[in-house]
């Protein structure tokens, strides 16, 4: 039986007592406070559920992850990232990003599990330091973006999206280069998907991604908000 949580305390089992199938399904309830949601994330855990569903918690096996310096930034993408006439920013409209891409159709998919209580959570993340957000200018036009939450040195990537072409695979390559120059040695990925693991994103044992977070999760971090220190000042919007 699935355990289900009350509201408090926060109490989570632990994710090696995931189902295999649906893989990684944990438990349900709890709460989208911020408490909770940092708890989770820190002991590989995130929500994700469906309308009329209650709060669904996973932690599937295997882990998708990206090292920053490991990010594929093919020729094409390097010149589009130089080229494109395109700016970027960090942290400058992550109520945009996060509402862009609950918006945005995608293939296969007929609706969102970014619903509203979701994004109302993640912004409270926001404004409390930390979830944070990487946007993708046309002009004064956001095209594309992507949102996370850092816990401690470790980051959790959430949602991307693109208005036009490449714009969330340039938002992941500044997310990438800023996450270096701020020493976090992993991205969270979720679960596979064949677009990150064309940008360099892998598998890894559940077991292996939870003995990051052991080393890397805890403690202080990068808390508040974020701007750009790694990208060269014409590329970037403040």
């Amino acid at each position: 039986m699935l355990p289900w949580l009350p509201p408090a305390p926060v109490r989570f089992p632990h994710a090696s007592t995931a189902l295999s199938e649906p893989d990684g399904l944990l438990c349900a309830g709890g709460e989208l406070s911020p408490e909770w949601l940092l708890a989770a994330y820190s002991r590989g855990i995130f929500p994700w559920f469906s309308p009329g569903d209650p709060i669904l918690w996973w932690s599937p096996d295997p882990r998708m992850v990206l090292k920053p310096e490991e990010v594929r930034v093919r020729r094409s993408l390097a010149k589009r990232l130089r080229n494109a006439g395109l700016s970027y920013s960090i942290d400058r409209d992550f109520t945009g990003v996060i509402n862009a891409c609950a918006s945005i159709p995608r293939d296969g998919q007929a609706g969102t599990w970014i619903l509203p209580e979701m994004q109302q959570a993640y912004i409270a993340l926001h404004a409390m330091g930390h979830a944070h957000s990487v946007e993708v200018w046309q002009g004064d036009s956001l095209v594309g973006g992507l949102y996370g939450v850092a816990c401690g040195r470790i980051f959790f990537g959430e949602s991307m999206f693109s208005r036009v072409p490449d714009a969330s695979k340039l938002a992941l390559v500044i997310l990438c280069q800023e996450l270096k120059a701020r020493d976090f040695p992993l991205i969270d990925c979720q679960m596979h998907t064949p677009h990150l693991a064309s940008l360099g994103a892998r598998s890894i044992a559940r077991s292996d991604f939870i003995s990051y977070l052991d080393q890397y999760a805890t403690g202080q971090g990068h808390e508040g908000k974020w701007s750009l220190t790694s990208w060269p000042t014409q590329h970037v919007r403040e």
